[in-house]
């Protein structure tokens, strides 16, 4: 009995030994997994963080031409950036400013028009007011001549859409409401729009063939067919008198719109076209006393037309200058032209990049690069020349340029009428203005 007690007790200290040392073991791989654990995870973040190190973009890296890069986005930050406009949650599609100077309307596929307030560009934030376009968004934009309204062309409606601008009754800030839409005309989709400059009319562009005038309480004055197998561009001048458009042919074709000294619509007649390129017109634009207009087109060239001529006596326009453009900058095969409203550059959107050439000469002024995103969608003059604005795909900004090129090619052609001036009083005159170019030259250069 002895034996056996002794024996049952010593299996008793075996059992609790061997316990003892499986949680002991137990403990000790747990504690080693969880250090190893802890081991890779802190691996694994510090490799985390490396690779975002390499990621995260470098604000003001600069490039080997010394501009600042965007590196997430690849857009330059460029010294001549005023403002840039940031609001819209989609690609913004289109850009006008008020003939007054004082608001910059702009499109997106957000569903909205934005009215950003001039005066605030220097600020560092940029005030607005939001109309949404229900149901829709709008893909056009055009500002009434007295600033009070604006119209806008439906993407999925197709048609116009009139908006009032008014001050709110209280006094404290703009208020937009949507008033009418035009009744559905366009069989294609429509590609511009616009208000002529006397009020009498409003213009609709469709991609087919088709320039419909209507009247401003959306009736049908009249139906063009251009003819050119497809329109890729419409415009109106500045004067109100012309209506002109381009499309798969090398011309463009320009229609006069006649009312009777009762401002009673007569009709659309042929006036004149512009001939010369040898391929499709991209783009064109008037300028602001419309005399001239600017052309750009595929075969790598744009060109300069004299338009104030007798073309009911069958005289042509005039061609005053042709520039040549680098091909190699237009990846997107989309570019849009625009002469600043005192003429003296002419702003040409190649894809990301926007030229500033001298609308006299040709010549290159300025090259502004990777300034968006994205293929350029919109350009648009401030009625002062000061400012140029652009508007870009992805990146779903507006952003505002100062005119430095205009200034030098204004302080050379002053510089020129110098030298030519007959009178100590016009001397005077013209080098003050040199010197107030200057002065405002220096400032953004600085």
């Amino acid at each position: 009995m002895a034996d056996s007690a002794g024996f049952e007790s010593a299996i008793g200290v075996i059992a609790i030994s061997a316990c003892l040392g499986a949680v002991i073991l137990a403990i000790f791989v747990f504690v080693s997994l969880r250090n190893n654990s802890q081991d890779e995870n802190s691996a694994s973040d510090s490799k985390e963080k490396r690779e975002k190190s390499k990621e995260k973009p470098q604000n003001g890296t600069k490039s080997a031409k010394g501009k600042k890069r965007n590196q997430s986005q690849g857009v330059m930050n460029h010294r001549r950036q005023f403002a840039a406009l940031k609001g819209h949650t989609s690609e913004v599609l289109d850009l006008d400013f008020s003939l007054n100077g004082k608001l910059l309307a702009s499109t997106s596929q957000d569903r909205t028009v934005r009215l950003w307030s001039v005066k605030d560009f220097k600020e560092k934030e940029h005030k607005y007011v939001r109309a949404n376009v229900d149901f829709d968004h709008a893909t056009k934009v055009n500002f009434s001549p007295d600033s009070r309204a604006f119209i806008t062309a439906l993407a999925n409606g197709n048609t116009i859409r009139v908006f009032k601008v008014s001050k709110k009754k209280d006094g404290t800030g703009t208020t937009i409401t949507g008033e009418f839409d035009f009744p559905v005309r366009h069989k294609a989709e429509i590609i511009n729009i616009a208000v002529a400059s006397n009020g009498k009319y409003i213009m609709s562009c469709s991609k087919d063939t088709t320039i419909i005038i209507w009247d401003l309480k959306g009736e049908v004055l009249a139906t063009l067919d251009t003819l050119q197998i497809n329109n890729s561009f419409s415009a109106l001048s500045p004067c109100g008198r012309f209506v002109a458009s381009a499309g798969f042919t090398p011309d463009v074709k320009l229609w006069e719109v006649k009312f009777n000294k009762s401002d009673a619509f007569e009709q659309v007649s042929r006036a004149m076209e512009l001939k010369g390129h040898t391929a499709g017109i991209y783009h064109f634009s008037f300028s602001a006393d419309s005399k001239r207009m600017a052309t750009v087109s595929k075969d790598s060239t744009w060109r300069v037309w004299d338009i104030d001529v007798e073309y009911t006596k069958q005289q042509d326009p005039a061609l005053l200058m042709t520039g040549i453009y680098d091909a190699s900058c237009n990846m997107y095969d989309n570019m849009l032209i625009s002469i600043s409203p005192d003429a003296y550059v002419t702003a040409i959107s190649m894809g990301r990049c926007i030229a500033l050439f001298n609308t006299e000469n040709g010549n290159l002024e300025e090259l502004l690069q990777d300034v968006h995103g994205d293929t350029i969608t919109a350009i648009a003059w401030h009625p002062s020349s000061r400012y140029l604005a652009s508007a870009g795909g992805s990146d779903r900004q507006i952003r505002v340029w100062h005119n430095a090129a205009g200034i030098k090619v204004q302080i050379d052609d002053l510089k020129g009428k110098l030298v030519r001036a007959k009178s100590d009083t016009i001397r005077g005159r013209i080098e003050q203005q040199i010197l107030e170019a200057s002065a405002s030259l220096d400032k953004l250069n600085v």
